[in-house]
């Protein structure tokens, strides 16, 4: 975190991020002092309705964080920001979504937790767009056009106003992680999910919090004592709307994922909170489990991030890609897909032993129909994409596992194989 006086002064001459949050309601000129060297810039927090015209003056930057502010319109100047890939306006009072605000590079598109009812059509024209996440706003509908983005990977519709999943959507050969819950018409699949899994209510009393134990985009998890007994985890909402949805969704798909070694278990939901926050009480996790790999970065986009160094050896890697395998399996029989199938949504141990978390972007379908063919064509991607990583992290060559790989990755969605042909054949690659 920069200073308004440091800037002022000229104390941060060359630097490649500036990062402002003090109250600004207008747009501080000093910095187009930076011009030559500032790539990175982030506003958020501020009380900021507008930019100036000029910005394109900052003919360097690449990535713009204005979210939680106070804007109503998708500046225009954008779209003549020469090197800009990266827009983040979430958290603001967006309605409207200019054509000429969308830039020619751009990649990831941030609008999350806004009012925006329609996006234009222009934006089929961006043809380097990786990422779109939109949940928590009221669209109804997509433009037609975005069948157009075939570099389009992420997605997040969730808590919107759609009545039907897009058809744009569906067949795009790249897209991976999807996430539409919240949406009028899931809300009957996730009430159905906490009804009839029958979970069963934990009330806040009976649990002593401990120390925090992570921190991710839907809530915070501490180490927790039920009944002055038995050590538990607690997840605790942060608020009505998440990066990827809403809790209410989240937990319809923790719950009605049923019990898989390869699932974390679900003791229950939070009662009676103090502030009224929802949450989940789940089994405290072997602390031997660590986190496959680190979130995407801005560089990466959509891609996780491995540790340096990270190995595994063949009876490792065909054991987690088994294990997940058959965990979304479970999930693909019971209607949800995970829609953030990643590495670093994955927990490893001993010798390959895994389990499949944070269900903040998962979604229902109805298991047979025509359109859940098409979100498990998706998902097998994303498993692509894991089994890739898996594969590059490997000490040794996993000819089978690359050609069960290279099926993932096909283009044509509904070519991509079945989860549950996937887990017969990794079960069959496993060393006996």
């Amino acid at each position: 975190m920069h200073t308004l006086e440091q800037l002022r002064a000229g104390q941060l001459a060359g630097v490649r991020r500036l990062k402002l949050a003090c109250g600004l309601t207008d747009f501080p000129s000093e910095i187009f002092d930076l011009a030559d060297s500032l790539e990175i810039l982030d506003l958020s927090g501020n009380a900021l309705s507008s930019l100036p015209d000029d910005l394109p003056r900052l003919h360097k930057l690449r990535i713009l964080f204005c979210s939680d502010n106070l804007f109503t319109t998708l500046p225009a100047v954008l779209g003549s920001c020469p090197a800009l890939e990266m827009i983040g306006f979430k958290a603001n009072r967006l309605c409207h979504v200019p054509a000429a605000a969308l830039p020619p590079k751009l990649r990831w598109l941030t609008l999350t937790d806004n009012a925006i009812e329609a996006l234009p059509e222009e934006l089929g024209k961006c043809g380097q767009l990786q990422k779109l996440m939109l949940a928590g706003n009221r669209l109804s509908h997509l433009p037609a056009s975005l069948s157009n983005c075939h570099r389009l990977e992420l997605v997040r519709i969730a808590a919107n106003r759609f009545t039907a999943l897009p058809d744009c959507l569906l067949a795009l050969p790249r897209l991976s992680w999807l996430a539409y819950a919240g949406n009028p018409y899931t809300e009957a699949c996730e009430l159905a999910a906490l009804t009839d899994a029958g979970a069963a209510g934990v009330a806040w009393q009976r649990l002593e919090l401990a120390q925090q134990l992570g921190e991710g985009a839907s809530g915070v998890i501490y180490r927790a004592r039920l009944d002055g007994r038995d050590d538990v985890a607690v997840k605790v909402f942060k608020g009505a709307m998440t990066s990827d949805g809403l809790p209410r969704s989240e937990m319809a798909a923790c719950v009605g994922a049923g019990a898989h070694a390869g699932l974390i278990p679900i003791l229950g939901t939070l009662d009676a909170h103090p502030q009224g926050a929802p949450g989940l009480v789940m089994p405290l996790i072997d602390a031997a489990f660590r986190n496959l790999a680190g979130p995407p970065s801005l560089a990466s986009c959509t891609r996780d991030v491995y540790a340096d160094g990270m190995r595994f050896d063949a009876p490792q890697a065909l054991a987690i890609a088994h294990g997940i395998a058959s965990a979304v399996c479970q999930l693909h029989a019971r209607g949800i897909v995970h829609g953030d199938l990643y590495a670093h949504n994955i927990l490893h141990a001993h010798a390959g032993a895994c389990l499949l978390g944070d269900f903040g972007a998962a979604s229902m379908f109805v298991p047979g129909s025509p359109q859940g063919n098409w979100l498990q064509g998706i998902e097998a991607r994303a498993f692509g994409v894991l089994l890739g990583e898996l594969i590059a992290h490997c000490a040794t060559p996993l000819p089978a596992l690359q050609t069960l790989q290279e099926a993932c990755l096909q283009q044509d969605v509904l070519s991509r194989p079945q989860f549950e042909a996937m887990e017969l054949a990794l079960r069959d690659m496993l060393p006996a």
